[in-house]
């Protein structure tokens, strides 16, 4: 059984909102490995609109030596929407309605993780029928003190820590799955 993985990059107080707007002066090459491996690790994408629109649009036109554009490109890409109504990005595929079924089905076929980056409202979908098998969370050393949350208010979601690694920038990457008791 294939799992969901939810990748986000979050301040010290669980704010994912625009990290392109406060995490490009912590990257290093230690975080673009970890990146790298968890992007290969996975054969499928789960994107919320937001996300998909964002990445869409940066994405097709990239290229590195690494493979990592081309990884993103080509794997099939699982976009839920309610609004978007047509999915152009290389092999993508619109999930409209039904998303916690929709997301078990996929999760039941053979295959890699299904890897989740940013798309919180996705997530907290993902989080209310109990469908992430795994958090990664990349936690900067910065406090924003507003903005979109990865835990809304009043979640009740029991964690236990898998792995975490410090990297030289201060940014830790700490890899939690749920505690099913």
């Amino acid at each position: 059984m294939r799992k969901v993985v939810v990748a986000e990059f979050v301040t010290l107080d669980g704010v994912l909102e625009d990290p392109q707007n406060w995490s490009f002066p912590y990257w290093n090459d230690e975080i673009g490995k970890f990146k790298h491996d968890e992007l290969f690790a996975s054969d499928a994408q789960l994107l919320g609109r937001v996300t998909y629109e964002g990445f869409a649009a940066a994405w097709p036109s990239r290229t590195d030596e690494d493979g990592y554009a081309d990884r993103l490109n080509s794997l099939p890409k699982y976009v839920v929407s309610t609004t978007l109504q047509k999915a152009e990005w290389n092999n993508s595929h619109l999930i409209k309605e039904h998303v916690a079924e929709a997301v078990s089905k996929l999760k039941q076929q053979p295959g890699h993780d299904i890897l989740v980056h940013g798309s919180p409202t996705l997530v907290q979908t993902l989080i209310k029928y109990d469908l992430i098998d795994q958090y990664h969370l990349l936690v900067f050393p910065l406090v924003l003190g507003c903005g979109i949350r990865l835990f809304q208010e009043g979640s009740n979601t029991a964690l236990k820590l898998v792995k975490s690694k410090t990297f030289s920038s201060g940014v830790i990457a700490q890899i939690y799955q749920p505690d099913r008791k």
